[in-house]
């Protein structure tokens, strides 16, 4: 019987000369879909808690309305503020906020606009439901409030 020999000539080194451009392509997809804030909240935010919760469907329909405390007190002062897209409102304001964050949006998405608040649990309700009769004004009727989940240590 004849023994056949194996040659062992061969290499086992991997090919790396598409490694760089695999490495960019990588680098280019993260860098186009990544989001970053497009927000600076200005205002203090301690959220309160709740239990009763739930998640949006469409984050796309949201626009947000912080209020709080400035953080720069020095220069607003101690009152709370309304902030929405990084520019501090008057509550005059609210209605002229609204019908550009419609805008925004398509057609028949107008209607369904909701307006989170996000709201510093010291902010007196006088403000808060001045701020909703001038959303009612301005037919932005959904309203939702935005918390942290409570947990109950027992």
């Amino acid at each position: 019987m004849a023994k056949f020999s194996k040659k062992s000539d061969t290499s086992q080194e991997i090919p790396t000369s598409a490694l760089p451009d695999i490495i960019f392509m990588l680098l280019f997809f993260f860098m186009v879909t990544t989001v970053m804030r497009e927000n600076t909240i200005n205002v203090k935010q301690q959220m309160p808690e709740g239990t009763e919760l739930r998640k949006l469907q469409r984050k796309s329909l949201v626009s947000y309305l912080y209020m709080g405390e400035p953080k720069n007190t020095s220069l607003y002062g101690d009152e709370p503020k309304i902030q929405a897209n990084d520019v501090f409102l008057d509550i005059k304001d609210i209605i002229l906020w609204v019908s550009k964050e419609k805008d925004k949006l398509s057609e028949n998405e107008r209607d369904q606009i909701t307006i989170a608040f996000k709201a510093d649990k010291e902010v007196k309700m006088g403000l808060i439901s001045d701020v909703q009769m001038k959303l009612r004004k301005a037919n932005a009727l959904k309203v939702m409030y935005s918390v942290r989940q409570r947990t109950d240590n027992m």
